[in-house]
């Protein structure tokens, strides 16, 4: 499937060598192979290996047998261990005839995690499993909030042209292989070495790596991160450009190229995504949320909860843990916190995290933090005293996603990760023994029945969405409030509305408003909210997501605030395919557009890929559309791989930036 002419193997593998003499080789006293990674003369032995031809195998070790001997060839079985380091390798062969030795290189070829193997850590049962893990070059990642989730699709493109060379570039530019390339080469035979290295060299905060993060602010001297499509154009600029870091990169962009390398280097890998997602700076398990009495969000602290947080899980043995901590493992490369003083995640064991094992390397406690922290709101007065209004331990870690096996339905992993709220985990016990691991990726964890008692407060509010919101239509909200006590009870509101992004940070105020009520005993209050599109069009930023807060002060000095998330909908592209999708030859995709708001959008572009489908990129400018003009495009491809394929379009432009992904069934002639 590498679209490569190097010769590419998967350790605990075979494959056939013949090498042709102008002669018949006769009275041979010995013909050893040489098998060389990383740097020459080495002091580390598993990084050159010499091993002789024989008659048999040798379990675990580097083999050559003889096959047979037509003529002026010897036909050679060749096969690595299940444990042999990965990356680029030398081959060459002595041969000693007669008293004589030559010595004859015979070419470089590549040696790849094998997840087809038993022996290999990163092992995986489940063939169906394998083929999204490993070979699937394209998948959804899922974003929004946890009550508005949607996917995007995106092109990891593991395959495609310079990609694995790429990949394997990314290993030999960390700051380990700078140090001591021999030491570390002598490493890349364990998926936890080669993942955490990878989960350095992501971004680019400490070694020149592969994407730069921003999340806020002007991205025009760069790419704005909604604008990616896929990994391959992220890691052909990074090695086109000289190593330049590439502008930006966010979570789900992180992620996404990490997906791509280690799907790429042969480790099971998928994509997963938090949802309010806790980032614990000071490691007390709280994240302390600041408002002024108006509503307005405060940033007084480094906690943050974002809606959503996206990493990846790679599937693999711990043997240095104890095989109790094997299967899926947390990598993220998002550069929020250091790791031994890198920024850096991982690998963290997911069974870890749930048990509360924290004591468990590495970054296990961070993790924990994302999917358990309690979210306490604080009410900041103008003499800078702080009021609390509320304690949530069951906020953070919500609908935690991946993709389904096979299709792209959303599959709930966050039993995985933590038991229902108020259960305890597991009593200490002793971890099975090694031969008891071999868990499906996908078994659910028993959870355990315990309800945690809960007093509330006097008034209890929620927002409503009248109706799901595209951009450039008008937001209509309800907030009701219910009195849950015997007397009535005065309230003062004090509403306000933000752009924010989706690391909950506030970047524009929309509007401010103040409303007095009195709610009668153990009955509901309504407040209605409309924010037209000409009072948010212009604070919308990257996300399309807006924060409302209702602070409201109640009798005897109490405050409840309530929130709501709001993530606008973009305006939809039909992809309509013109015939059937059949291997190199050409067919024609429909692509249609309607300008969704009443203005014109001007500088508008539309970019179309897809690997197996497109090499690369498609694209065209549309200078402007008028108000509710429609737009139609034809598109032409070659298909050059058969299977699913996924087309993904994005169509951006000064107000929003949309995609749309197509699945197409590529066949053979």
């Amino acid at each position: 499937m590498y679209n490569s002419s190097e010769l590419i193997l998967r350790r605990g593998q075979s494959c056939r060598i013949t090498l042709e003499f102008n002669k018949p080789l006769a009275d041979w006293q010995s013909i050893v192979f040489t098998v060389q990674t990383g740097p020459k003369n080495s002091e580390y032995q598993n990084t050159s290996v010499e091993f002789a031809l024989s008659s048999s195998w040798t379990s675990g070790m580097w083999s050559a047998v003889l096959e047979s001997s037509p003529g002026n060839s010897l036909r050679i079985i060749m096969s690595s261990p299940a444990n042999a380091i990965i990356g680029r390798y030398d081959l060459s062969v002595q041969i000693s005839v007669r008293g004589q030795t030559s010595t004859y290189s015979l070419g470089r070829f590549i040696l790849l995690f094998n997840p087809w193997c038993l022996d290999d850590e990163v092992y995986l049962a489940n063939e169906e499993e394998r083929k999204e893990y490993i070979l699937n070059d394209h998948g959804i990642i899922f974003m929004g909030n946890d009550k508005q989730i949607s996917g995007i699709g995106w092109n990891y493109g593991q395959f495609e042209n310079n990609i694995l060379n790429i990949c394997l570039t990314i290993l030999d530019r960390s700051l380990n292989y700078q140090k001591d390339p021999a030491a570390d080469c002598s490493q890349r035979h364990s998926p936890i070495y080669v993942g955490r290295v990878i989960s350095a060299m992501i971004n680019s905060n400490d070694d020149f790596g592969v994407l730069e993060g921003k999340w806020e602010k002007d991205f025009s001297d760069g790419v704005d991160p909604n604008s990616w499509n896929g990994s391959v154009e992220i890691l052909w600029k990074w090695f086109n450009e000289n190593f330049k870091p590439v502008k930006y990169g966010q979570c789900w962009v992180f992620a996404a190229v990490m997906c791509t390398v280690l799907r790429c280097l042969g480790i099971p890998t998928r994509i997963i995504t938090n949802f309010n997602s806790a980032h614990n700076t000071d490691g007390n398990m709280v994240i302390d949320m600041h408002y002024d009495p108006e509503g307005k969000f405060l940033e007084v602290s480094n906690d943050s909860i974002w809606n959503f947080h996206v990493w990846n899980e790679s599937w693999f043995i711990r043997r240095d843990l104890g095989l109790f901590y094997s299967g899926w493992q947390v990598l993220d490369s998002t550069p929020q916190e250091q790791s031994q003083g890198v920024y850096r995640c991982g690998p963290t064991s997911v069974i870890a995290v749930k048990e509360g094992d924290l004591h468990i390397g590495y970054d296990t406690p961070f993790v924990f933090a994302e999917v358990n922290a309690d979210r306490v709101t604080w009410i900041v007065h103008k003499d800078g005293s702080k009021e609390k209004a509320h304690s949530d331990s069951k906020y953070v870690g919500q609908n935690i996603s991946t993709k389904a096996v096979g299709n792209d339905d959303r599959v709930d992993v966050t039993h995985n990760y933590k038991y229902a709220e108020g259960n305890l985990a597991r009593s200490r016990r002793a971890p099975p023994t090694e031969n008891s691991f071999r868990p499906s990726p996908s078994s659910p964890a028993p959870a355990r029945n315990a309800a945690p008692s809960y007093n509330g407060p006097d008034i209890v509010g929620k927002f409503q969405l009248l109706n799901s919101v595209t951009v450039g239509e008008d937001i209509d909200l309800v907030l009701t409030l219910q009195n849950r006590t015997v007397y009535h009870r005065p309230v003062k509101v004090n509403l306000s509305a933000s752009s924010v992004l989706y690391t909950g940070r506030r970047i524009n105020d929309i509007f401010t408003d103040q409303k007095s009520l009195i709610i009668s005993p153990s009955q509901e209050a309504h407040i209605s909210l409309q924010i037209p599109f000409s009072h948010y069009h212009k604070f919308i930023k990257e996300g399309n997501m807006i924060q409302v807060v209702a602070l409201c002060e109640l009798p005897f000095g109490d405050k409840v605030v309530v929130t709501k998330d709001i993530v606008l909908e973009n305006p939809p592209i039909i992809i309509k395919p013109l015939g059937r999708a059949l291997l190199h030859k050409t067919m024609s995709m429909e692509i249609r557009f309607r300008n969704p708001l009443n203005m014109t959008i001007n500088d508008c572009v539309l970019v179309v890929e897809g690997s197996g489908l497109i090499d690369r990129q498609l694209t065209s400018v549309v200078p402007f559309l008028k108000p509710m003009e429609k737009i139609r495009f034809k598109v032409e491809l070659t298909p050059y791989r058969t299977g699913t394929r996924q087309l993904i379009v994005n169509f951006k432009c000064q107000y929003f930036s949309v995609k749309e992904y197509h699945l197409l069934n590529v066949e053979s002639w």
